[in-house]
């Protein structure tokens, strides 16, 4: 590996722990001005300092973030469908791997959606820009995306999936967590981090997912969802940094959580 790539997956994958908390706020490419992300500047700002990287594009780079952080950048590379759309699985790649150059990024993002329609034209997609990742010395975050017609996210799939995703070069893979993770982590040789995915029921559903997936052999998360659109989002952020970087125990998670919203109360 290149020590470009290595310094650059350093800076996602803190080499201190082994892990790293992901903030996914590029929700906006296919669903617009979702929920608590109508401006994104208000809701990233304060998360930000709380993230090991952020996973967001360009426009919002640019527009939203300012340049003098120094929380990574893992920048979604990939689109061209919409939630009212077809199919969302129909992606090309919508940023050139000069672009992402120019905009000092950690890492680049790009979704496969294997067993849909369009499983041969995602794969391909990722293989184009491993193949420009490589050249440039950045690392390839592939997402095991699900189409629409495809419900089941058990071991099996999620295993092949990822394995795919390895094969073909990424450098490190997001998928979801499922009952038998372990298997899914065992199959794929390059580290995984899991998805937040939609807004659960509860804080602590969300903090035992993580704390699961940790201890089944995750590196981290990258979540959304779960954390900006929580009524309280930088105590869930640092509760769930409590969890990947610190080993916490997911009663001592909800502990830290509901302490510094009983602070904020005070205030």
């Amino acid at each position: 590996m290149d020590w470009g790539i290595k310094n650059r997956l350093a800076r996602i994958i803190k080499p201190e722990t082994g892990h790293t908390v992901m903030l996914a706020v590029d929700h906006g490419y296919f669903l617009g001005p979702t929920s608590r992300l109508e401006e994104p500047h208000k809701t990233i700002a304060p998360l930000l300092p709380h993230a090991d990287a952020v996973m967001l594009t360009r426009g919002i780079l640019r527009a939203e973030v300012s340049p003098h952080t120094q929380t990574a950048i893992v920048l979604r590379v990939s689109g061209g469908s919409s939630i009212v759309g077809e199919n969302l699985a129909n992606e090309g790649i919508t940023t050139s791997m000069e672009d992402a150059v120019r905009l000092n990024v950690a890492g680049v993002a790009l979704s496969i959606f294997v067993g849909t329609k369009y499983e041969h034209q995602t794969l391909l997609n990722l293989a184009h820009l491993v193949d420009k990742g490589e050249e440039y010395g950045i690392p390839v975050l592939a997402v095991t995306a699900v189409g629409k017609e495809l419900e089941k996210r058990d071991a099996t799939y999620l295993a092949l999936c990822c394995r795919i995703a390895a094969e073909i070069g990424a450098r490190f893979v997001k998928t979801y967590y499922c009952e038998n993770f372990e298997k899914v982590v065992k199959g794929c040789p390059v580290p995984i981090v899991i998805a937040g995915g939609p807004k659960l029921a509860t804080e602590a559903d969300a903090l035992e997912i993580a704390h699961n997936a940790i201890q089944e052999g995750a590196v981290g998360v990258d979540m959304g969802r779960n954390i900006w659109q929580s009524d309280h989002p930088v105590a869930m952020i640092k509760a769930i940094r409590a969890i990947v970087h610190e080993n916490a125990s997911i009663k001592e998670a909800l502990d830290i959580l509901n302490g510094l919203k009983a602070d904020k109360v005070k205030a």
